[in-house]
């Protein structure tokens, strides 16, 4: 039974659920999934579910989270351009100087009500819509996906920024432009998807095939002992001074074998302090407790990163590949031209 207020169908009521992708190498191939193969860029930013009920539009977060007070120029938006009943799910970006920058969408979620209004003005939110839950009131996800795709289509022939359309194709060498050409842009890969299958809400049923790239960053810490590192902590040059910058996978004693050689206590002063908080680590988790480092002598390491780089920390693991003796450290430079 519907509530006053409400026209969106009753098993759409937030929070939902939402499709999943599971993390493939490279373009896949068109046998990879039943149907037809479609193919749409990976965007670097917040999975979002927007709902236009009756007397309210709300977007959640794919953990559930109510964003809507975060979005107030996307609330604003959907409201004017997106029919009642309707559920749509995509992705909450921001772009700055012709780059995704994730970082500026994190900060809305910790800015207070006068940062935050600033934020709206300076940087603010769009949001690329790739699929539709639900349609005047009805439940669209058992419909298959080239069906839900014509709908969302033609809901987004009513749109103009901050709302717009996910690309999308059939055409695997033209998804092949798109991952080698967008990486600049802050994109993070590709999705590809099959046209027959209905939205089956917490299944991995779609592929992601994300840019890695070999990088060079600085080792001035570990955690664990120097003759066994669980992980390296990198470090890159910003603004004159080494950062933190992320954290590898954890090291199994046969990866962490190349770089014991090279460890060694500090000489002289170190860059960092011998405890950081966890936060320090990974910028994108919310547990703040102080992490013990082993410092070391910084050395050059390359490791294999994706493009998820926020301006000041990658958001992902690194991936430890060989040490680096021959170059010194402040011979290295952040590869990302981004803010």
């Amino acid at each position: 039974m519907r509530r006053s207020g409400e026209v969106i169908a009753p098993a759409l009521r937030p929070p939902l659920e939402v499709v999943l992708a599971r993390a493939v190498k490279g373009i896949p191939a068109p046998s990879a999934l039943p149907g037809q193969l479609l193919f749409e860029p990976k965007f670097d930013g917040y999975r979002v579910l927007i709902f236009r009920d009756q007397d309210r539009v709300s977007l959640w977060s794919r953990q559930g989270k109510d964003l809507t007070r975060y979005f107030p120029d996307l609330e604003e938006a959907a409201a004017a351009m997106i029919p009642l009943g309707c559920v749509v799910d995509g992705e909450a970006v921001v772009w700055s100087e012709g780059r995704l920058n994730f970082e500026a969408l994190q900060r809305r979620l910790s800015a207070g009500r006068e940062g935050l209004r600033s934020m709206v003005v300076e940087v603010p939110a769009n949001f690329v819509g790739f699929d539709v839950l639900g349609v005047a009131g009805q439940d669209a996800r058992a419909l298959p996906l080239m069906d839900r795709r014509a709908l969302l289509e033609e809901l987004a022939t009513q749109w103009s920024p901050p709302l717009s359309l996910s690309p999308q194709t059939t055409d695997r060498e033209l998804a092949r432009q798109w991952f080698e050409g967008l990486a600049g842009a802050g994109m993070e890969g590709l999705v590809a998807k099959s046209s027959s299958q209905a939205y089956l809400a917490g299944k991995r049923i779609w592929l992601k095939a994300k840019h890695v790239s070999e990088l060079d960053v600085v080792c001035a810490a570990v955690i664990g002992p120097l003759r066994r590192p669980t992980e390296i902590v990198a470090g890159l040059p910003i603004g004159g001074e080494l950062h933190i910058v992320g954290l590898s996978s954890a090291l199994k004693p046969v990866d962490a074998r190349p770089i014991v050689p090279w460890l060694r206590p500090p000489a002289g002063t170190h860059p960092w302090p011998s405890t950081v908080k966890g936060t320090t680590l990974d910028r994108f988790n919310r547990d703040a407790s102080p992490v013990e480092l082993t410092l070391v002598d910084p050395l050059v390491v390359e490791v294999m990163a994706d493009t998820a780089w926020s301006g000041q920390a990658f958001r992902h693991a690194l991936r430890f590949r060989r040490v680096r003796p021959e170059l010194q450290w402040d011979e290295v430079s952040s590869p990302f031209d981004g803010p």
